[in-house]
């Protein structure tokens, strides 16, 4: 493993240089049957001595640990006098145990605590965290041996619950997976093969190891395992050599067990021509080649990361630009006309389309110009379209206009003063959609002038702030006269009612078209009586029709024939209510003949219409309809072409002009381009960062052609 710590610290600086977590390297799980020596080969792997031993079922709780490669520079003096490695465990937060010997009985004491103290099993893991400058930042966990049959406080099914615990960890397709079984065993009796098969069929993660080598029986040994010769392993198979108990009260260190064990397979006359498969030092191999191709797989991501911030950081020092506080105006001034060009020209490309830098944008939601085009025609047009043209003007409003239009004497003819009257109320109705839609289109060109900006302006914040105070002073000027004119489209329609209009239905075929709807629905409601739909329906009263007078021009001459009766006396009444004479003046009645009610203060037309005014109130609709349609349609077509002459247009027009005019001067640029502090300090640390950057991808290229030593 010692091969690999100065690669990934190599890679802790490209990961510091780019703002990433570090790599997230596999995590290593030990399984296999209980006393098959997992404990030991995590001890070997980690290089201490610190977990507990002893006969029987030892670990009885998961142990994730976790190694964090630290650098001396990182521990304070206080520190590194009590010693440069400790541990931590989660239970314990805050407490940090520099002796490993106390980890250990801190193990014992916590696996006690949930378990109890006779051979009890609980999947509720110990987390432990080991600081080291001699390990890399790795995971390994350490399972409880799987037992056929239940002692102590163990329930019936604990090789169940072992093989359930166990299959949690290795799942996890990051996990390095040790198969670890006793060589003195029948290998197709394997339990961490079969556990390892049934989650990694392939082998691509899975690697054999086989312990207690040294005890086999006589005569015997594992050359033809160690060879793939009986359960191939695509990782194969590596043999180790563990620290007997004796070594271990006899305090031996694992270092010395280590080269104990290397001894012993270089002199054994079968396992000295096999030595690359056999030795811990060869297992670590076997790691350091699957986590460098670990690494590697990750390499093109990371190379592709810092090509792009590299990009940025090399647009953003362009952007900034070099210091201009020793320039002179000419200098200055070629630099302000090119902010200004530049924020002029990308607004009026954000307004007709053209490319941006906003691509990401551009393909997700509507952008720039797209979005005005979306309020003319998705809100204002739409909402144009669905809106009633009789919002607001109930059936007894058009009788009592009628009625007041009629005066003291019943019409022969439906009054065209109560048409006029009604209809410029509802057209009067189209000029606050008309001001909305304008304040809408404000907002999107005030949203394009800041995205308008350039990271260059950024430098210079009293430019900015003069910039944006004459724009909004030119869109100010620009919204008085759109705002006008969508009020003079409404006061031209008013000023005169144009019943001349060829799209305009007319009063005579209005009258006709009412009268045809009568006739159906007096023919429907025959039908449902009588049960046939052959039933005529009867003459209406004070039909509409003549062809004499009435006609499309207009005039509402003819629509009611001579001779028909006039409206009830009441509802012309209606229209001038008198003013009551003095109490004084009024005559005193008896009070035993008969008394009239008193005069309302107020009066409508709200008894039951008469079949004549129910008449006059259709056609009255069918003009107000009519008419109010033809004005809709040209106020939707002129809307959208008003604000984009008076507004979008003239704006982007006059955008560069009126900010050259303003702040390109002699008295005003030394002011305007002046850089802040802040400033200066963002180049320095751009230009760190692209060094930083630089020497990141030479450390890619670096681990990129890394090969670990084949010891």
């Amino acid at each position: 493993m010692e091969q690999l710590i100065p690669v990934v610290n190599k890679l802790q600086d490209v990961f510091g240089a780019i703002g990433q977590e570090s790599i997230d390297l596999p995590q290593i799980t030990v399984v296999g049957s209980q006393s098959a020596g997992k404990s030991s080969v995590l001890e070997n792997i980690v290089g201490r001595d610190f977990l507990p031993r002893g006969i029987g079922i030892v670990t009885r709780r998961p142990l994730v640990l976790q190694l964090y490669s630290i650098s001396p520079d990182e521990i304070s003096p206080e520190e590194l006098a009590k010693g440069e490695e400790w541990g931590e465990f989660l239970h314990l937060p805050g407490q940090k145990f520099y002796d490993f010997n106390q980890i250990r009985d801190e193990i014992v004491r916590e696996t006690d605590r949930v378990t109890g103290r006779n051979k009890g099993i609980s999947n509720e893991s110990i987390n432990l965290k080991i600081f080291s400058p001699h390990v890399l930042n790795l995971t390994l966990v350490d399972l409880p041996g799987i037992t056929k049959v239940p002692t102590g406080d163990q329930p019936e099914d604990v090789e169940e619950q072992i093989r359930t615990m166990c299959l949690e960890f290795i799942s996890n397709p990051n996990a390095i997976i040790l198969a670890v079984t006793a060589a003195n065993q029948d290998l197709a009796n394997s339990d961490g093969l079969k556990l390892a098969r049934s989650v990694d069929p392939d082998g691509d993660r899975t690697i054999g190891v086989l312990t207690k080598v040294d005890i086999m029986d006589h005569g015997t040994d594992c050359t033809d395992i160690l060879e793939n010769r009986v359960i191939p392993l695509r990782r194969g198979y590596v043999a180790m050599i563990n620290r007997s108990q004796r070594d271990i009260a006899e305090n031996l260190t694992i270092r010395k067990g280590l080269a104990k064990e290397q001894a012993y397979f270089q002199s054994h006359p079968k396992y000295n021509r096999i030595l690359s498969k056999c030795g811990t030092h060869n297992l670590a191999r076997t790691l350091n080649t699957m986590l460098m191709h670990h690494i590697r797989d990750c390499l093109p991501e990371i190379k592709s990361r810092i090509s792009k911030m590299l990009l940025n950081v090399q647009n953003n020092l362009e952007a900034l630009g070099d210091s201009l506080d020793d320039q002179g105006f000419h200098t200055k001034g070629v630099v302000l006309l090119k902010i200004l060009s530049q924020f002029a020209s990308n607004f009026t490309n954000k307004v007709d389309g053209k490319s941006s830098n906003e691509l990401q944008a551009e393909m997700t939601e509507l952008y720039g110009g797209a979005r005005i085009s979306y309020i003319f025609n998705e809100i204002f047009g739409k909402r144009l379209k669905a809106l009633d043209p009789f919002d607001g003007l109930e059936d007894d409003d058009i009788r009592t206009a009628i009625a007041n239009a009629n005066g003291t004497r019943p019409a022969l003819f439906v009054p065209e003063i109560a048409f006029d009257l009604l209809v410029r109320r509802q057209i009067a109705r189209l000029e606050q959609p008309g001001l909305q839609c304008l304040d809408m289109v404000v907002e999107e060109m005030q949203r394009m002038i800041m995205q308008s900006e350039s990271i260059e302006v950024n430098r210079f914040p009293e430019l900015r702030d003069r910039m944006m105070e004459v724009t909004m002073t030119l869109l100010k000027n620009c919204l008085t006269p759109a705002s006008k004119m969508i009020s003079n489209l409404i006061q031209i329609e008013l000023a005169y009612i144009n019943t001349s209009h060829p799209d305009f239905i007319g009063g005579k075929a209005a009258a006709v078209a009412t009268q045809q709807a009568r006739a159906k629905a007096v023919a429907a409601a025959s039908a449902n009586e009588t049960g046939t739909s052959a039933a005529a329906a009867p003459p209406l009263p004070d039909t509409p029709g003549s062809t004499k007078n009435g006609g499309a021009g207009g005039n509402f001459h003819g629509l009611f024939r001579p001779g028909q009766q006039p409206p009830a006396a009441a509802a012309a009444a209606l229209s001038m209510p008198q003013t009551p004479p003095p109490v004084s003046q009024r005559r005193d009645y008896d009070n035993s003949g008969v008394r009239l009610q008193q005069v309302p203060d107020k009066m409508r037309c709200n008894n039951q219409p008469t079949d004549r005014e129910r008449t006059e109130t259709e056609i009255i609709k069918t003009l107000i309809r009519s008419y109010f349609d033809v004005v809709k349609k040209n106020f939707m077509d002129l809307v959208p072409k008003t604000v984009m002459r008076f507004l979008v247009i003239t704006f982007k027009e006059n955008l560069q002009n009126e900010l050259v005019a303003a702040l390109y001067g002699e008295q005003t640029m030394k002011e305007l381009m002046r850089e802040t502090e802040e400033i200066a300090s963002k180049r320095k640390a751009f230009r760190e960062m692209r060094d930083l950057l630089h020497r990141a991808n030479e450390i890619v290229n670096e681990v990129r052609d890394f090969q670990p030593s084949t010891l």
